[in-house]
């Protein structure tokens, strides 16, 4: 069985993605550096604890493994951070990117899956986003990913390494038998702070601003499945295999859904309230985002199957019951 290396796979996205690997038949090889994954969420495949920046290590890693392709999801994401240290996240998403990219292709790992975001896109009133809307983003998060899809272009040009790029929205949901799932520290999606006030662990959630141009004031997002995601991850990894070129997905749902509009839904799946109190907006957020996925439907294949907005906060609130990894 082929060893697929996964950066990031103690994360939430990276050990669902790890489980699914396994699922198909690979052996995904988790290699984090743990400062934001947990140890425990490693199941389904050998771990390598190490650093995107350390090359040697890297070097170590592939060596050992020779794993047929690199599934990229590593990275620094938090909107509010990316805004008050710029800094930190071209250094670690677009530096430490470069370093394994390099390694990579210098082991002759040529086949890359790479975890990107809607946030390239920035800001585009009323435009439901496709791969070939305009890349305007508003902190560095977006950029520093929009500067390693940038880079996986340049290396392609030089040295023949072929990438599948998934730009994609808001993740949410569980594992459906609750052995991964979503847990930060600290804790800043939507979800999982929600179900976090639902159950007492904090006092309230906090909606950062009511007064965007949407029908109840909040932001927008289009929200898909942690499973769905990384079904069209192990899609992506086949489509480089089959001798497919280049190329670049959304992964969403179409669908757009207010902060309020989960709050109800939340309301309604878990039959309790949800505390909140009205924060100010948070410097970087845009109103809305929602996704065009066409291209992933009709060239992939990929049919999102659990991503209604009740069936991801009803995973979600199933690993939530469960409790979480210890630090």
């Amino acid at each position: 069985m082929a060893h697929i290396l996964v950066t990031g796979g103690a994360g939430y996205i990276g050990s669902h993605a790890c489980k699914a690997l396994e699922r198909a038949g690979y052996i995904p090889v988790t290699y984090d550096n743990l400062v934001t994954g947990w140890q425990d969420a490693v199941k389904f495949g050998p771990f390598e604890q190490g650093d995107l920046n350390d090359r040697s290590r890297l070097d170590e890693v592939f060596a050992k493994y020779q794993p047929a392709a690199v599934m990229h999801f590593a990275a620094l994401s938090q909107v509010g951070e990316a805004m008050s240290q710029p800094g930190r996240y071209w250094a670690n998403n677009v530096g430490g990117s470069l370093t394994l990219i390099e390694a990579a292709v210098a082991a002759g790992c040529l086949d890359f899956v790479f975890s990107s975001t809607c946030a390239t896109y920035g800001e585009h009133d009323n435009v439901v986003l496709d791969e070939n809307t305009t890349q305007l983003p508003l902190n560095a998060y977006g950029a520093s990913k929009r500067g390693v899809e940038n880079i996986l272009r340049d290396f392609e040009m030089a040295y023949g390494l072929r990438s599948v790029i998934f730009r994609y929205f808001n993740v949410a949901g569980a594992d459906p038998e609750a052995e991964v799932g979503e847990f930060h520290q600290p804790e800043t999606h939507l979800v999982p702070l929600m179900l976090d006030a639902i159950d007492g662990k904090r006092d309230a959630l906090t909606v950062f601003g009511t007064d965007y141009d949407t029908p109840d004031g909040t932001c927008i997002r289009d929200y898909v499945h942690v499973c769905d995601l990384v079904d069209a991850h192990v899609l992506g990894l086949k489509w480089l295999e089959e001798g497919k070129g280049s190329e670049v997905f959304n992964l969403g749902t179409g669908t757009g859904f207010s902060v309020m509009e989960v709050i109800e839904q939340s309301r309604t799946v878990t039959n309790r309230e949800v505390p909140y109190s009205i924060g100010p907006r948070r410097a970087g957020d845009c109103t809305k985002l929602v996704s065009g996925s066409n291209r992933a439907t009709t060239e992939l294949g990929w049919t999102p199957t659990r991503s209604t907005m009740q069936q991801m906060i009803a995973d979600a609130w199933r690993w939530h019951q469960t409790g979480h990894y210890d630090r």
